[in-house]
């Protein structure tokens, strides 16, 4: 594709110094090199792709030498053009730097239909009359912003409210069934938990007497005093 601006874009033939030696179009983006000479950014940078010269005088370039001529491209964007549709009838002209606003509003720019289905390109000034006259026009989106497509029979019976409605009663109704489902576990655990209770307390019954016996039965066996009374005899001597 061409990096500069196409001749015929122009109401009069633009100055041939405004002319890329590359593409031959109307500078883009005038870059100038070392040598001088001026191309259009993309131009050159293609060039330079597959070798390292200037297209003119083939003397060697570098791509960081390279320099924009601002003041060149603000001097083509002054040059009067023709809007992109002149061939559907725009007769508008105005300077390059204002032909993109121009097409932002330009009634003969092709557009393509809004309603869903339709894939015509039509001008922007017949766009009103078009989207009334188009069989793809019946088919809208609900106006209540739920998002459904609806044609005419659909949006007679649409009810968003009811829909609404009915989906939010399955929620509920899922939600009730899980809350019942957990409160059933819940109480199938305290249940676990209290027949656990009881077992452990049922053990620590029986161990009682076990662990409370032992000391008891320890101290009937030796009474109190026994132990000097073996040790020492009536006279004070030691005896078995």
């Amino acid at each position: 594709m061409s990096g500069g601006y196409d001749l015929n874009l122009f109401t009069s033939p633009p100055d041939c110094n405004f002319l890329c030696s590359v593409c031959h179009g109307v500078l883009k983006r005038p870059v100038r090199l070392p040598c001088s000479h001026i191309f259009c950014k993309k131009c050159i940078l293609r060039w330079l792709a597959r070798q390292k010269t200037c297209p003119c005088c083939r003397k060697e370039v570098r791509r960081r030498k390279m320099v924009h001529v601002n003041k060149l491209q603000k001097i083509i964007d002054r040059l009067e053009v023709k809007c992109r549709n002149a061939e559907a009838g725009c007769q508008v002209t105005c300077p390059l730097a204002h032909r993109k606003g121009h097409q932002d509003s330009c009634p003969f720019e092709l557009m393509v239909c809004p309603n869903e289905g339709c894939m015509l390109r039509v001008p922007r000034g017949a766009l009103a009359e078009h989207r009334q006259n188009c069989q793809h026009g019946a088919h809208q989106r609900c106006s209540l912003g739920c998002g459904a497509t609806l044609g005419p029979a659909e949006r007679a019976n649409h009810n968003c409210y009811q829909e609404l409605r009915e989906a939010w009663c399955q929620r509920q109704q899922r939600s009730r069934t899980l809350v019942l489902c957990l409160l059933r576990h819940m109480r199938k655990m305290h249940r676990t938990t209290g027949l656990i209770r009881r077992q452990l307390a049922e053990f620590l019954e029986e161990d009682d007497p076990l662990l409370v016996g032992a000391p008891q039965e320890e101290a009937e066996a030796t009474p109190e005093g026994s132990i000097g009374a073996e040790v020492w005899g009536p006279q004070g001597q030691a005896t078995l």
